[in-house]
């Protein structure tokens, strides 16, 4: 009999009501069966086959619903023609439609995929492919170099190698799509149709974007990735019809996740250029939905402020601000046309935008939507497929993460004298556990319950605000905890300061390991600061950063206040959605 209840203390946390209907599919290829039925002749993907030149426009490609469905099935059919079936297939490269298709594809009933990140370096890839014990290996022609050495391994002698791109000595995503086409409604295709798919069999190995040592690898199954697209469908504003650009990177459960539900809500998807076009895509295609990281969510609303303050419009700003939320109160919405040049820059069209991995500053949040553009905050992770709560448009509350998914349940587990406690969870979006590693599952599956080990609180209605992760906690000599993440998030609001990592260590050099006063390691932007501060030389950024962190200090109680600075133009490392890995950084 368990005695759980009797041995913790747990505060449920309330779920956001359903506020649409919407279909719930077992596996992805009745996912993809139900959006052509739905949404048949829509553009689904829009494809930029040329770039344009001072002399011609670009040149673009849209495929339908139906053709993305067509697509899947014909790569899925030349993939059991190749002999793939019980194979898993590793996948590595930049966000694009062959992406997608062969993911598709080969969870259409033929085996396990293993998306893998872009960045990796050759020894984790080979790691990383001999871990999940991947068969074949599914990569873009950026990766030659890489999978040329993979091809000398002792560790990947058997590896079979499909390029997506046409390339010299290897068989091709182009190849196997025309032979399939050619061959027309032949009986590969039928017998791929055919094939079994259990939504509850693991289907894919993802290795988590972990900002403290290795990564693990999460075991999900097709329905822990579908139950989560119906949950987040069921009350966030995702419309047919709506342009999402795909940004965060599909090897990562919040951009494949992320993907399918946008193709399930029936959007239309189109792919960045590159990280320093992401501005200039949003006007090209009229992006209205974006899914991203804070990181540069509050990049884009700094460029924002600091051109209106550039051309000497902030007393205008301010004044329409004030304008607009007083008759918001009356249900007069005036922000398009008042705010039309700012969101011109964005492209127009954007409304809607959803961040999530790690903490949104709730000033950018609260900035855009005072604009005109709704910021919704949501949290997850790899191990839930990911989301597990969030807010929409009916329940916000900046600076939290709202409540809990539907068909989710959250609890703060045991939580102390400031209703602080762990977070955990229960769904069927979470994974069946970590991919042999039985001691790192125990640790986190307990009695049927994900710990997230992040702590929270709850306010008065029960909306989600996340403390810290426990493993950051800083534990000074009196006994307070300090979470290193809200300090983060005022040192992140200084308009030149790129990023920041807050940390304790000891207050003398050699002296109690015990007695620890907070630091900060900074990344600032010379360019900024220059302009912000007219601070140039070492001395001038050193005296302006310090009366900044003074500033903050004064707001902070004082054994919240930051004693050290470690100041640098030189980026920290990250993971592919922004968080900066902690195990990894120099001072």
């Amino acid at each position: 009999m368990s005695t759980e209840n009797t041995q913790h203390t747990r505060i449920p946390v309330p779920n956001l009501e359903v506020t649409r209907e919407m279909p719930l599919y077992h596996d992805i290829r009745e996912l993809l069966k139900g959006c052509e039925e739905r949404f048949g002749s829509d553009i689904a993907y829009i494809i930029k086959t040329k770039k344009a030149t001072k002399t011609e426009p670009a040149e673009y490609k849209k495929v339908s619903f139906i053709e993305l469905r067509e697509d899947v099935d014909r790569l899925g059919a030349a993939f059991l023609r190749h002999g793939l079936k019980g194979k898993r297939l590793a996948i590595i490269g930049k966000n694009r439609y062959e992406w997608m298709v062969g993911y598709y594809a080969h969870l259409g009933g033929l085996g396990i995929t293993v998306p893998l990140d872009k960045g990796l370096p050759l020894d984790e890839l080979e790691m990383s492919l001999v871990r999940a014990k991947a068969d074949v290996l599914f990569f873009d022609k950026d990766h030659i170099d890489l999978v040329e050495r993979l091809k000398e391994s002792k560790d990947c002698q058997t590896l079979e190698f499909i390029c997506m791109d046409e390339l010299e000595g290897f068989v091709s995503y182009p190849q196997l799509m025309k032979e399939s086409y050619e061959l027309g409604d032949d009986e590969s295709i039928k017998e791929y149709r055919a094939l079994p798919v259990d939504g509850n069999e693991l289907a894919i190995i993802l290795f988590t974007s972990g900002t403290s040592g290795l990564a693990k690898a999460v075991q999900l199954t097709q329905y822990n990735i579908t139950f989560n697209i119906w949950s987040v469908l069921s009350v966030e504003d995702l419309r047919h019809g709506d342009v999402n650009m795909a940004f965060l990177p599909y090897h990562h459960t919040f951009g494949s996740t992320g993907q399918t539900m946008m193709t399930c809500a029936g959007m239309t998807t189109v792919f960045c250029d590159g990280l320093k076009s992401v501005q200039k895509n949003m006007v090209e295609y009229k992006v209205s939905v974006f899914i991203c990281v804070p990181l540069l969510i509050e990049a884009m609303y700094k460029r924002i402020m600091a051109e209106v303050e550039k051309q000497g419009k902030t007393k205008t700003l301010k004044f329409g601000l004030k304008l607009s939320n007083f008759l918001l109160k009356f249900g007069i919405d005036i922000r398009k046309k008042l705010f039309g040049e700012i969101l011109d820059k964005l492209g127009g069209a954007l409304r809607y935008i959803i961040s999530g991995a790690s903490p949104l500053d709730p000033v950018v949040a609260k900035g855009f939507t005072d604009l005109g553009v709704q910021v919704v905050q949501g949290y997850g992770m790899t191990e839930a497929s990911p989301v597990l709560a969030g807010e929409n448009p009916q329940h916000l509350r900046f600076g939290t993460i709202g409540l809990a998914m539907p068909g989710v349940e959250l609890m703060v587990e045991d939580p102390n004298e400031n209703g602080e406690g762990e977070l955990i969870a229960k769904g069927a979006n979470v994974m069946t556990g970590y991919y042999e590693n039985p001691e790192a599952t125990a640790e986190v599956l307990k009695d049927g319950w994900l710990h997230t080990g992040d702590l929270v609180s709850l306010d008065k209605d029960g909306f989600i605000t996340v403390r810290g992760r426990s493993k950051n906690v800083v534990v000074l000599k009196n006994g307070k905890n300090i979470y290193p993440e809200e300090v983060e998030t005022l040192v992140g609001q200084i308009p030149y300061i790129k990023e920041n990592m807050v940390f304790g260590e000891p207050r003398e050099a050699g002296g109690d390991a015990k007695d620890l006063v907070l630091s900060v390691k900074i990344v600032y932007d010379p360019d900024l600061i220059k302009e912000q501060r007219n601070a140039v030389s070492e001395e001038e950024i050193d005296a302006a950063i310090a009366e900044d962190i003074r500033k903050i200090n004064e707001q902070l109680p004082r054994y919240k206040q930051i004693h050290r600075r470690y100041i640098t133009t030189e980026e920290m490392e990250k993971t592919t959605t922004g968080k900066i890995k902690r195990y990894k950084q120099k001072i």
